[in-house]
């Protein structure tokens, strides 16, 4: 028999541990690959066959997206974000601007990230409670939503799970060389991804390694500061490039996120869970309870894993430790943050979706009355067919919403060519992001959060290339730009009566 080292002592004590006793190294070997592969392959292809099909840009990802693409200006980037997306996404929008391309490359991805964070526990727990966690985790409508979206939250779960199972591998096993260096990298990635989310995920292990007194916890601290002052590095350095220092990024950050401070704001989440990518303000009515049963069942799902992995004396700390990250991981979001996403919940799904497989299987255990085990089945059979109906309807609710943007932004961008909005050329006023970048255009605000031009700045500009002011409603243009020609587009979404305020190059209305 092997020995091992018990998390919960000051140092490391050989011994024959009880759970490698009765389950020596789970999921290790064989029986972990085919599983985990499974569920990583049929996560990349429902989203390729459920989502990805006509799927446009949306407004925030096209402003990572232009970092890094040929295709139109950089957008304005405001200093909450970071820059970690970009690059992921750098490889194929250098080489073509086809958003197809885009979400196949950014699916299969995903699929290999969802396996990589998974294998990562294959030492931890068994290859049957990786696969089930894998499988819940990527069966919500949010998860496969995000696959191929150029956003960073998924991949921050990634780097949050990821991370996670290093830390417990190095914490229980001095041999295994790659733990710490695995645990370094993954909160780097989470990192360079979203900064914030970094921290809160290093000091949830940290509090884990202390408390726990982890084998060599003393290093396991240095190793976590070493990975978040490298995921951190190129946002801190852009933050005195480009925003007068620290302090300064930070402090725009939290006024552009509505100002940071104490909120409550689950039932925005439970909320948002109906369809809302984002619900800024959340005031809308709850039309789909249903969408969120799962979500107000999670904390006893959660807490029945851990239960019964302590009952068993079975993954006791492995199971604690991801249900304690994944809440520190929700917190800031829950009561920090004044507005709701589902994405931002993310990390946090991933590792609680641990916990929740593993009561999910204890519930379905061999019991002494068969009939008792087949009725507790059936019963779960039923409700997870019901969750994942009720994902599909909203999935496809949400998918469908944002492909009839995309044809209206086509027809937009068609309408703007027709009036000579041409590169190089300057769109601004409501929703120019995206219309800017359809029509290969700048996107410049005289206002508001990405204000990065003056009126007079606009009306210069327009002396030398077409500049667009996009008004909707019964919304006046602004002042300087009342002479300029007016033209009809097509409706975007909410968007209605909407009209292009167009300017010449020669600075006459065109």
């Amino acid at each position: 028999m092997q020995e091992s080292v018990v998390v919960g002592v000051r140092g490391p004590v050989p011994h024959v541990a009880l759970e490698e006793s009765r389950n020596p190294r789970p999921g290790a070997g064989g029986p972990a690959l085919p599983w985990l592969a499974g569920v990583a392959a049929a996560f990349t292809l429902a989203h390729l066959v459920l989502v990805a099909r006509g799927l446009g840009l949306g407004w925030d990802e096209t402003v990572y997206v232009s970092q890094v693409s040929p295709h139109a200006p950089a957008a304005f980037f405001s200093a909450p974000r970071a820059r970690g997306i970009s690059y992921l996404v750098a490889p194929v929008t250098a080489v073509t601007g086809s958003v197809a391309a885009l979400r196949l490359y950014l699916a299969v991805l995903a699929g290999i990230g969802l396996f990589v964070a998974l294998w990562v526990w294959r030492r931890l727990l068994p290859a049957p409670v990786l696969a089930l966690a894998g499988a819940l985790f990527a069966s919500l409508w949010i998860t496969l939503f995000y696959a191929g979206q150029a956003m960073p939250n998924l991949w921050v779960a990634y780097g949050a799970l990821a991370a996670t199972g290093c830390f417990l591998r190095a914490a229980r096993d001095p041999g295994d060389r790659w733990a710490v260096g695995g645990m370094v990298t993954a909160v780097a990635f989470a990192g360079v991804m979203r900064p914030a989310d970094a921290v809160w995920l290093v000091l949830a292990l940290a509090a884990a390694a202390v408390v726990t007194r982890a084998w060599r916890w003393p290093l396991l601290l240095v190793a976590l500061a070493v990975g978040l002052a490298l995921g951190w590095a190129e946002w801190v350095m852009e933050a005195y490039t480009r925003y007068g220092g620290l302090t300064a990024r930070l402090e725009r950050a939290s006024e552009i996120q509505g100002g940071l401070g104490w909120y409550l704001t689950v039932d925005d989440h439970a909320r948002a869970l109906g369809g809302r990518t984002l619900c800024r303000p959340c005031d809308v009515p709850w039309r789909h309870p249903a969408a969120a049963l799962w979500f107000f069942a999670l904390p006893l799902l959660v807490a029945g894993g851990v239960a019964a992995a302590a009952r068993a004396r079975l993954h006791r700390t492995e199971l604690a430790v991801a249900g304690a990250v994944g809440v520190a991981l929700a917190l800031p979001y829950l009561f920090t943050v004044g507005y709701a996403a589902p994405r931002f919940l993310l990390p946090a799904y991933a590792l609680l979706a641990l916990p929740v497989a593993r009561c999910l299987l204890w519930l379905c255990r061999p019991r002494p009355q068969r009939g008792r085990r087949r009725t507790v089945a059936a019963l779960l059979a039923v409700a997870l067919l019901a969750h994942l109906a009720v994902q599909y309807r909203v999935l496809d609710g949400v998918a469908d919403r944002v492909r009839r943007d995309t044809r209206d932004l086509t027809r937009i961008a068609a309408a703007l060519h027709a009036q000579g909005v041409r590169p190089p050329c300057v769109v601004s006023g409501e929703d120019a992001i995206r219309v800017a970048y359809r029509t290969g255009c700048a996107s410049r605000q005289p206002g508001g959060h990405d204000g990065s031009i003056t009126p007079e700045g606009l009306t210069a500009l327009s002396r030398h290339r077409p500049v667009a002011v996009l008004v909707s409603g019964g919304a006046r243009p602004p002042s300087y730009a009342r002479a300029w020609r007016e033209h009809r587009l097509p409706d975007l979404g909410r968007l209605t009566r909407y009209r292009a305020y167009v300017a010449g190059p020669d600075g006459r209305p065109s």
